[in-house]
């Protein structure tokens, strides 16, 4: 009986040793098309998803400009000659501005967007502290304005820093 059971285990051995090395070069095999495969889905979903990313970028870069201090002053002249009437345009803008980009907020990171936001809101905080009466016109103001803007802790142009940052290491 012990001589049919070596015997047995002899003619096993082999087969047993075949099939664990069938069975590594299947696992490897699997291991390497599913790594392919997932290679091809994240290519072709970066084909497809990076260029509206980028248009993400692009648009809320352009908001960034558009608020900065010397553009936004530049292109929203004053209606009238009262400081509060101006104060009031210069917010308006900038809030329609932001309003118009808020769905860019999906295709950026959550600190990035609150860059966005920080900056934005530190700009309408700088324009609502200015004391109506520091000027007699919504000219004079213009210049006061566009230093106290320009000395925010968090301006456009840092926001803006930030986002190319972002923009960077996506394209990485």
């Amino acid at each position: 009986m012990e001589k049919e059971f070596l015997g047995l285990l002899v003619y096993c051995i082999p087969a047993l040793v075949t099939g664990a090395i069938a069975f590594l070069f299947f696992r490897e095999h699997t291991d390497n098309e599913n790594n392919r495969r997932n290679f091809i889905l994240k290519e072709q979903h970066r084909k497809e998803v990076l260029p509206i990313k980028l248009q993400a970028y692009e648009r809320l870069a352009l908001l960034l400009e558009r608020i900065a201090p010397h553009h936004l002053l530049k292109r929203v002249a004053p209606i009238s000659p009262q400081v509060r009437d101006y104060k009031n345009l210069l917010i308006n803008t900038i809030e329609q501005e932001y309003e118009h980009n808020l769905s860019q907020q999906i295709y950026v990171s959550d600190p990035c967007w609150r860059m966005l936001s920080a900056a934005k809101n530190s700009s309408i905080q700088i324009i609502m502290a200015m004391e109506d009466t520091a000027v007699e016109s919504a000219e004079d103001a213009r210049p006061l304005l566009l230093d106290a803007l320009s000395k925010s802790e968090i301006t456009p142009s840092r926001a803006l820093a930030f986002l190319k940052d972002e923009i960077a290491t996506e394209l990485r």
